[in-house]
């Protein structure tokens, strides 16, 4: 991997030349995206049959086909071999008691006149999640995002996932459903998925949210159909820092980089460290282990593209490298990564020690693994239950606040030209003085 001297080039230059610049994503895909969504809109059922067979190789007779029968979710949990149900039962209770701790609520307090204000919180009724399929199986997804909802208090979790040729759904993912309490399943997979959820067919209802990974179809009817539908984000590719001093073991921060690196050659990731003597250690595990990846090809690629060394005077400049670049996987693998926390703004998870590998975040830990990539943990947060809900700000005025209120309310109407607002507390005021 590419050598980077954060002293001499700075956190900005560090930042540029880590960059992956946004591929242009070709006319063709955008102008598809567009053709499919408006044509599942136009023509619902029979477009979805068209598109599953042409994409997926799946040819379903009626629409009824594409559904994923609950006796198909509980046979699933008897497919799976015994060590599967035993994680995905494990991972499960985890996931759930996280995000009821972290489950927004409503609130109410009293102002000094007996006025009333404060939020109810309330969950959405239907929401769409969407878990990558056909060769591969994303068990762990289906989990990250269908139990949120259900801690949420969400009635309705429709889960869809392009099947097979054979229209076979690949059981892990159907045991996982079951497991998070998916209410409703369907063979669908890409922009036709997403445009199925968010405009209905006669067959799929629409939904109030799409969240989930997918690839760049599925990402661009996201971003397409956001407004008519909520969207949690559009993901981009994986992404890892690691800080670490020279306490570090270098044969676990390579195992790390590669970890992220066999997701997809546009992975990125980054080593940052005050301690040079690591740099060729972590160079000849990464070797090492390498040879023996099944993924290597993809993590080789990654890490020739997309992984770097950086190299920083001290760990305080290492974390202003790390806000810099607000990555979705942050490893502080230090001595005292307390000491370093505080200083961290811009993260979508953050790993403290060495016996804290990401790869615990993905799957069983409990925090969601749908996270902000590409820089937008500076402004987005990870998956959570408060992307389930929905808020309403509550106001009971009394008669005496409404009246200590009355000359603020009129400056504030004239100013903006807008009497009738005046007018509109006016008349309450003068009957309550009667």
């Amino acid at each position: 991997m590419k050598i980077l001297d954060a002293r001499t080039l700075g956190v900005d230059g560090v930042a540029r030349a880590v960059d992956r610049p946004p591929s242009a994503v070709p006319a063709d895909i955008v102008r598809a995206v567009e053709a499919i969504v408006a044509d599942v809109r136009a023509r619902g059922d029979a477009a979805l049959l068209e598109y599953t067979a042409r994409f997926d190789g799946f040819r379903a007779a009626t629409a009824a086909d594409l559904a994923i029968a609950p006796a198909e979710l509980d046979a699933a949990e008897g497919a799976v071999a015994p060590a599967v149900r035993a994680a995905l039962a494990y991972a499960a209770e985890r996931i759930e008691r996280y995000h009821a701790a972290a489950l927004p609520k409503s609130w109410r307090l009293t102002d000094e006149h007996g006025s009333i204000l404060g939020q109810d919180v309330r969950p959405l009724e239907r929401v769409g999640i969407y878990v990558p399929g056909g060769r591969a199986a994303y068990p762990s997804t289906v989990l990250m995002t269908a139990l949120p909802a259900r801690v949420a208090g969400v009635r309705e979790i429709v889960l869809v996932t392009p099947p097979g040729p054979d229209g076979r759904v690949l059981p892990a993912v159907l045991a996982a459903a079951r497991v998070a309490g998916v209410t409703e399943g369907w063979r669908l997979g890409g922009a036709q998925a997403v445009a199925a959820l968010a405009y209905g067919t006669a067959s799929v209802r629409r939904v109030d949210k799409i969240v989930g990974p997918g690839n760049v179809y599925v990402a661009l009817a996201k971003a397409r159909v956001f407004g008519d539908v909520g969207i949690d984000l559009v993901a981009g590719p994986s992404e890892v820092v690691v800080i670490a001093d020279r306490t570090a073991d270098p044969v676990w921060i390579a195992a790390d980089l590669l970890a992220q690196a066999e997701h997809d050659p546009m992975a990125r990731a980054l080593l940052i460290t005050d301690a040079a003597e690591l740099l060729p250690r972590v160079d000849a595990a990464l070797t090492a282990q390498l040879a023996t990846l099944p993924r290597r090809e993809i993590a080789a690629a990654s890490l020739a593209a997309n992984g770097a060394f950086v190299l920083v005077a001290d760990l305080e400049a290492a974390v202003d490298v790390a806000n810099r670049l607000a990555p979705e996987h942050l490893e502080l693998m230090v001595a005292v990564p307390a000491a370093l926390l505080p200083r961290v703004r811009s993260a979508g998870a953050i790993f403290l020690g060495a016996h804290t590998p990401e790869v615990v975040g993905d799957y069983v830990a409990g925090p969601n693994h749908v996270l902000p990539t590409a820089g937008t943990a500076r402004f987005a947060s990870p998956l959570g239950t408060e992307d389930y809900v929905k808020r309403s700000s509550v106001i009971e005025y009394s008669p005496s606040g409404l009246a200590a209120a009355l000359p603020h309310l009129g400056a504030l109407a004239r100013v903006e030209g807008l009497a009738g607002h005046g007018q509109a507390a006016e008349l309450r005021a003068k009957e309550a003085r009667g």
